[in-house]
C-alpha cells in the first residue's frame, strides 16, 4: 500500500508546482522594508515594500503574509512598470476543516489501520459532508465518524496557508522591480501608560511614559519603521475611499532618533527612531517619554450633590470620604510641556523604608501642551466630613417651575493628620440661587457651583455653615 501513498504525494507535488508556475508569489523573503503607522482606534496603515520579478504581460501576483485583518478595499499597489487590473483577498486559510469542506463531492483516499495487526489499508472514498461531521461514500456504503485518516491529492487553488492578496497585473517590464503595497488593517492597537513617582512632600514627581503595542492582525512585521498617531481620526464604517487611503499614505513623516513627536494635520505623530519587530499575537512596550522634577499640587475635595437643595434631608452623611487629587500643569515652566496621548497614569511613592508603594491611578485624555492634568488618586483616610441639613422651608410656588426654597447646612471637616490640610468644598446648587449667610466666604466658580476653601488644623476640625435660597 505504501507505493500508493508515494503516488499521491507525487501528484500533490506536481499540482503544487503547476500552481506555483501560474502565479508569481511574493513572500517575506522578498521584503525590502515595512512601515507601520498605528492609530488609537484598532486601525493601522501598513506600507510593505518588496522586490519581484515579473514577466512582461498579464499575470497574477500573490502577496503572502499580509494582515489577516486587512481592509481589501483600501489596498494600493504602486510600481512604475505595473498596472493592477484586479485584486482579491484570499482569507479562506488552510486547515483540516476547510480542506475537508473544499473536497465535498470529490474523491480522497481513506487510510484505515487493522485493529489487530495494525496493517494500513487504503481505499477510495467520496466526501459527502464536511460540516458538523465527516460523511464518506466508500464503495457501495456510507460511513461517518470515520476511524482513520484522509489523504488528499492536492490543495485547492483557492485555499491558502497564509493570508494572501492576489492581484491580476499587467507588467510592462520583465526586470526586477520594487513594488509598494499600502493598506489599512485592524488588529493593531496601542495605548499609553504612565508611571509617576511622587516626592516626599507631594509637590514634585518624576514621570515616565510607555507605549503598549498589541498585534492581533495575523501577520508579523519584521524590523518595521514604527509610527503612532495620537488623536481621534474620523472613520466611515466599512467604507474607505481609495483616495483617502492614498492621502494617509502620503502623510507619513520622516523618522527621527528616539520616540520623536511632531504635529500632523490635527493629530500628533510619534516616531520610533529605530526599527522594531512586531510579532503576531505579541504585546510590546516601547519608551515614550520621561520628565523629572515636575511640579504638582495635592488637593483634598469634598464633593456635594444638588438634590438636597429642594427637599427636606436632615442627616446627609457622617465620616464622608474626602477625595485626594493631584494636579499638574503640562507646561515647560512646570517641568513638562509636551503633548501626552490618552492613557492611564499610575502614581507611586516611597515609604519610610524606601520601597515604592502604589497610591492610585487615573485615566487622562489626549492632553496638549499648556493644559492641566487632574488625577483622582483615591479618598483620604484621615480627613473626613460630617454633613447635615439644619433647616429647610418652602418659600413659594405651586409647581416645579416656580418653587422657591430656603435651606441651611452644616459641614464639619475633621483632620486626623499630623499636619494642617486645606479642603476644597464643592457644592452644585440648582436653579437661581443666592447665599444668604455663611461662616466663610464662597466663590461662585460657575453658574451652578459654590466653592469654599477651608483650612483644617492638625488633629482638629473646622465647621462650615451656610444658608441658601433657591428659585426654579
Amino acid at each position: 500500500m505504501l507505493h500508493l501513498v508515494w503516488i499521491f504525494m507525487l501528484c500533490l507535488l506536481q499540482v503544487s508546482s503547476a500552481l506555483a508556475a501560474s502565479e508569481v508569489v511574493s513572500t517575506l523573503d522578498n521584503q525590502v522594508s515595512v512601515a507601520v503607522t498605528i492609530y488609537n482606534q484598532d486601525l493601522a496603515l501598513i506600507r510593505d515594500v518588496r522586490e519581484v520579478t515579473l514577466a512582461p504581460g498579464r499575470q497574477t501576483l500573490a502577496f503572502r503574509d499580509v494582515s489577516a485583518r486587512i481592509r481589501p478595499q483600501t489596498a494600493l499597489l504602486a510600481a512604475p512598470e505595473l498596472e493592477v487590473l484586479e485584486q482579491n483577498f484570499e482569507y479562506d486559510l488552510l486547515s483540516p476543516k476547510s480542506l475537508l469542506e473544499k473536497y465535498v463531492g470529490r474523491e480522497v483516499m481513506l487510510v484505515k489501520s487493522h485493529p489487530t495487526t495494525g496493517e494500513e489499508q487504503m481505499e477510495k472514498a467520496v466526501v459527502l459532508s464536511g460540516g458538523s461531521g465527516v460523511v464518506l461514500k466508500v464503495g457501495d456504503h456510507i460511513e461517518s465518524g470515520v476511524p482513520g485518516r484522509l489523504i488528499y491529492p492536492d490543495v485547492p487553488q483557492d485555499l491558502r496557508d497564509r493570508p494572501t492578496l492576489t492581484m491580476l497585473v499587467d507588467s510592462r517590464d520583465g526586470k526586477l522591480q520594487q513594488v509598494v503595497l499600502s493598506y489599512l488593517t485592524g488588529g493593531l492597537s496601542w495605548h499609553a501608560d504612565y508611571v509617576a513617582e511622587l516626592g516626599g512632600d507631594d509637590t514634585r514627581l518624576d514621570l515616565s511614559g510607555w507605549v503598549t503595542l498589541k498585534n492581533e492582525s495575523g501577520a508579523t512585521y519584521r524590523d518595521a519603521n514604527l509610527k503612532l498617531v495620537a488623536g481621534d481620526v474620523n472613520r466611515v464604517p466599512e467604507q474607505m475611499d481609495r483616495r483617502r487611503a492614498k492621502g494617509m499614505v502620503m502623510a507619513e513623516a520622516a523618522l527621527a532618533s528616539g520616540m520623536a513627536e511632531e504635529s500632523m494635520f490635527e493629530y500628533h505623530l510619534y516616531s520610533l527612531g529605530r526599527p522594531t519587530t512586531i510579532r503576531e499575537k505579541q504585546s510590546k512596550q516601547v519608551s515614550l517619554m520621561h520628565a523629572g522634577d515636575v511640579r504638582v499640587q495635592k488637593e483634598f475635595v469634598l464633593q456635594g450633590r444638588d438634590y438636597y437643595y429642594s427637599n427636606r434631608a436632615g442627616e446627609l452623611g457622617r465620616k464622608m470620604k474626602v477625595g485626594v487629587f493631584v494636579e499638574l500643569n503640562n507646561t515647560k515652566q512646570a517641568g513638562l510641556g509636551q503633548p501626552l496621548p490618552a492613557g492611564v497614569m499610575r502614581v507611586y511613592k516611597k515609604d519610610s523604608s524606601g520601597s515604592l508603594q502604589f497610591v492610585g491611578e487615573d485615566r487622562i485624555d489626549h492632553t496638549p501642551e499648556n493644559e492641566k492634568i487632574r488625577l483622582k488618586l483615591g479618598d483620604a483616610f484621615d480627613v473626613t466630613a460630617d454633613r447635615k441639613q439644619t433647616d429647610f422651608k418652602k418659600l413659594s410656588g405651586f409647581s416645579r417651575y416656580n418653587y422657591a426654597f430656603e435651606s441651611a447646612f452644616e459641614i464639619v471637616l475633621k483632620n486626623g493628620k499630623d499636619e494642617a490640610v486645606s479642603v476644597r468644598v464643592v457644592e452644585p446648587v440648582p436653579g437661581d440661587w443666592q447665599i444668604i449667610n455663611e461662616s466663610a466666604p464662597h466663590k461662585k466658580e460657575t453658574s451652578g457651583t459654590a466653592v469654599w476653601q477651608l483650612q483644617v488644623e492638625s488633629k482638629s476640625s473646622t465647621t462650615l455653615t451656610y444658608r441658601v435660597q433657591v428659585k426654579y
